[in-house]
């Protein structure tokens, strides 16, 4: 039996296998006076929506490769909705964490943040169960849809003064817990003082309407980078992706 090893397509007359590359669209808002706003977020989701033809889809046309937003630290709506005391902003980070549904596994994995945060000499300030509306996302998604939730963790005693040092502290802690996390599921989507993550396995339009945070007035930041996510290349090639996409 011959094996015939299909060979990359060669330069015809516009086209140009060199050209093959991912097509993920991404797009940004921000404002030159660096003032927060809720404006730039509604603005940025706007632009996100339009790069719905850069994003994919696979069999589950309700199901995206994935969508996301990265903004400042929206202070204002944060303080508002927890039900613990936070600092003042730059002395507490959030970690966005994306856990696993069943109940054993997520408790594991909270405990390991939580220690690893005390171990490296930061605080635990509490939990906050991050809204979203189920009916936003296809079947494929909804199916391995984590439980999401933030951790906001107090600057200790020798990074309360030291934005910077919290800043890569929280970075620290959050490859502890990914490289030490004995139970599978953890993923988290940022961790830090100063920017927040919203994403998922989402179509670009769906983002909003997933994450009513991204709706609320409270929410502000002085710029915001999207993402649509392409999960492979564009040269015939089936579509990958991962519940964190």
């Amino acid at each position: 039996m011959t094996t015939h090893i299909k060979q990359p397509p060669r330069a015809v007359g516009l086209y140009d296998p060199r050209y093959e590359h991912d097509a993920c669209g991404v797009g940004m808002v921000a404002r030159l006076d660096n003032e927060p706003t809720h404006e730039v977020i509604t603005r940025a989701i706007t632009a996100l929506e339009n790069l719905e033809h850069r994003g994919a889809s696979g069999a589950d046309p309700s199901t995206g490769d994935g969508a996301g937003i990265l903004m400042q630290m929206p202070d204002e709506l944060l303080r508002a909705v927890v039900d613990f005391e936070l600092p003042a902003p730059g002395a507490y980070g959030v970690m966005m964490c994306f856990l696993p549904t069943e109940d054993p596994g997520r408790a594991s994995l909270e405990g390991l943040l939580e220690r690893t945060v005390e171990a490296e000499g930061q605080t635990v300030l509490g939990w906050r169960d991050v809204p979203i509306d189920v009916e936003q996302t296809g079947e494929v998604a909804a199916a391995c849809r984590p439980v999401i939730r933030q951790l906001f963790v107090g600057a200790g005693a020798t990074h309360a003064n030291d934005r910077d040092a919290f800043e890569r502290k929280l970075y620290v802690i959050r490859r502890i817990c990914e490289l030490t996390a004995e139970q599978p599921g953890l993923y988290i989507a940022s961790s830090s003082s100063r920017t927040l993550n919203y994403k998922g396995m989402l179509i670009s339009y769906q983002l909003a309407a997933f994450y009513p945070d991204l709706r609320d007035e409270r929410a502000k930041s002085a710029l915001a980078l999207v993402h649509s996510r392409f999960s492979t290349n564009t040269f015939q090639a089936g579509s990958s992706r991962t519940p964190t996409a």
